[in-house]
């Protein structure tokens, strides 16, 4: 059968490869959270464009009024994208906090003054405009639902070791993404797949220092010394591949990250281990008491 054959320069070039071309797929990065409603603010970023085209030829009044319903409109989409991004992120986790500032439901406030904006007309008057809001505010919650209102899986956990937590593991996330940008000023799909993958061990050892923060004591080291090692060598190979394009220094920091993510996953694993011999040691600690009690007969 015959075969089309075509290149960059063809008149019908072949489709790009997708992903990491040349990257085992077992080695690809996992992708992040993505919620399921992430499409949506979009649509209402472009539902707004009537706004801007009826902003011309009535006046510097209707002018205002129109770009101003324009802006506002734009900004519950963004706000609404956000909130969707925090609830993916908090739907990830086995163990969250609940959102700090409630994006989407501000989200669906602006929208709502944003439509009470535009919909401004003499004839209209301020009760009909607080109507259109009202109805504005009420779309927005039921297009793109509440945010979060609970912590999820915090229970018997000290808040004040949580904070502690979330202190290191922001430090730990501006290392992994100083990291990965200077990685990305060298344009290579696969050290990009490489710093993604040693990132996504890092953020798993973020997860299960979450989960347990009496872990925090045994992976601090992991979560700030060497991340800012791995982030400062990113760094200074950038530079020295974008003048010289030394090939043993690549091989050098690629061999750095290999050893980086095989002690990062080991550390992880070490963490789970460690938490479940916790909790075979409490459960036999109780087994022993019910059956001193007369509770239950003693195991054999």
């Amino acid at each position: 059968m015959a075969q089309r054959f075509g290149g960059k320069y063809s008149p019908q070039p072949m489709a790009p490869e997708k992903g990491f071309p040349g990257v085992a797929p077992d080695r690809l990065p996992d992708p992040a959270p993505r919620h399921r409603l992430a499409g949506r603010p979009v649509w209402l970023a472009a539902a707004a464009f009537p706004f801007l085209f009826n902003a011309f030829g009535d006046g510097p009044v209707a002018l205002a009024r129109n770009l101003g319903a324009f802006a506002v409109v734009g900004l519950a989409a963004f706000l609404f994208r956000e909130g969707l991004k925090a609830e993916a992120t908090w739907e990830a986790r086995k163990t969250a906090r609940r959102p700090a500032v409630p994006r989407k439901a501000l989200g669906a406030v602006t929208l709502g003054v944003g439509l009470a904006l535009g919909a401004q007309a003499p004839d209209l008057g301020l009760i009909g405009a607080g109507v259109v809001a009202a109805v504005g505010v009420a779309l927005g919650l039921i297009a793109f639902g509440l945010d979060p209102m609970r912590d999820k899986g915090m229970e018997g956990i000290d808040p004040f070791q949580q904070d502690r937590v979330a202190k290191v593991v922001a430090e730990g996330e501006k290392h992994l993404e100083a990291l990965r940008d200077a990685i990305a000023r060298i344009d290579d799909a696969r050290l990009t797949a490489r710093t993604e993958a040693f990132a996504a061990s890092a953020r798993g050892l973020f997860r299960a220092v979450e989960e347990d923060p009496g872990d925090l004591t045994a992976a601090r080291r992991y979560m700030t010394v060497y991340l800012q090692g791995a982030r400062d060598a990113g760094v200074k190979f950038a530079d020295l591949w974008a003048s010289s394009r030394d090939g043993q220094a690549r091989t050098e920091f690629e061999s750095l990250l290999d050893d980086l993510e095989a002690n990062f996953t080991a550390r992880t694993k070490a963490l789970l281990e460690s938490g479940r011999e916790g909790l075979d040691i409490e459960i036999e600690v109780l087994r022993d008491r019910l059956a001193r009690d007369g509770v239950t007969a003693p195991r054999s």
